[in-house]
C-alpha cells in the first residue's frame, strides 16, 4: 500500500541546512497498524506530514498503491484515500459535529449512522451530534471527533498524530479497540504502550533516522530502554 523510499527533509536554520529526516525507508501493508515512536524531536510528526503531503521531502519518494505521489498535494492525496488526524485538531465555529461527518463521508448521514461513528471513538453520541465544533470542546473531545471523521471518510490509509493526547482512560480503551478491530490501515504516532503492543509493525525514530523496526516482541527490550519509555502510561503524553 505505502512505501517510503530514502526520504530526507532539511530546513534552513539561520542560513545553515538542518537535517530533520535522513534516508527514511519502510513499507506499510494493507490492513496494518504501524506505530511510529521515539523521543521528542526525532522527526515523527514531520514524517507523518510528508506522507500526507503537508510537507514535501527534500529528496526521496512516497509511493502509494504503486503510484509515485511525492508531487501530489494534500487534497489530491485525500482524494486517493489518505486521511490525517492532527496532533492539535482545528475547530470549525458554526459547524456541528453532524455537519462535519456529512462532509467527511460526502453524503447525508442518518442520525443513527452519524452516532455510530461517534460511539466507536468513545463519545456519547446524543451529547455530541448537534454540538458546534468550537473552542468550548476540550482537546480530548476534538481528538475523538476527528477520529470519527476519519471513520466517516472511510479512507484506505489513515495517519494519526498522537491520537491518545488528552483522552481519558475510558476513552483510551475505546481507542485501543478501534485500532484493533477496524478493518483499516493506520500509521499512528504514539508513545503509549498499549498501542505499541498491538502494532503489526513498530518503527523507532531517533535523531531523524530509523533506529529499529519490527514487532513489539522484537523491540521490547530496546523500547523499554528508550527515553520514550517513561511516556508509556496513559496520561503522560508528549
Amino acid at each position: 500500500m505505502l512505501e517510503l523510499k530514502n526520504i530526507c527533509y532539511e530546513v534552513n536554520d539561520n542560513g545553515k541546512k538542518k537535517k530533520i529526516l535522513q534516508d527514511i525507508s519502510f513499507k506499510v501493508k494493507d490492513i496494518q497498524l504501524v506505530v511510529l515512536t521515539g523521543p521528542n524531536g526525532s522527526g515523527k510528526s514531520t514524517l507523518s506530514k510528508i506522507i500526507m503531503g503537508i510537507l514535501t521531502p527534500t529528496s526521496g519518494s512516497v509511493i502509494y498503491n504503486g503510484k509515485d505521489i511525492t508531487g501530489l498535494d494534500i487534497t489530491e492525496r485525500a482524494n486517493l484515500g489518505l486521511s490525517f488526524a492532527f496532533q492539535q485538531p482545528v475547530t470549525f465555529k458554526g459547524l456541528r459535529v453532524k455537519d462535519l461527518i456529512d462532509i467527511a463521508s460526502k453524503r447525508k448521514n442518518s442520525i443513527i449512522n452519524a452516532c455510530d461513528y461517534l460511539s466507536r471513538v468513545g463519545l456519547c453520541a446524543r451529547e455530541y451530534i448537534d454540538r458546534e465544533v468550537d473552542s468550548k470542546l476540550s482537546g480530548g473531545e476534538l481528538k475523538r471527533i476527528e477520529l470519527a471523521l476519519i471513520l466517516a471518510k472511510n479512507g484506505e490509509l489513515n495517519i494519526c498524530d498522537e491520537p491518545e493526547a488528552g483522552i481519558d482512560l475510558w476513552s483510551f480503551d475505546a481507542l485501543v479497540k478501534l485500532f484493533k478491530e477496524e478493518d483499516k490501515t493506520f500509521v499512528v504516532i504514539s508513545h503509549q504502550r498499549r498501542l505499541i503492543e498491538i502494532a503489526d509493525k513498530i518503527i523507532m525514530l531517533s535523531k531523524g533516522k530509523i533506529e529499529a523496526e519490527g514487532s513489539y516482541s522484537d523491540l521490547k527490550d530496546k523500547l523499554s530502554s528508550q527515553t520514550c519509555g517513561k511516556l508509556w502510561e496513559v496520561g503522560n503524553n508528549e
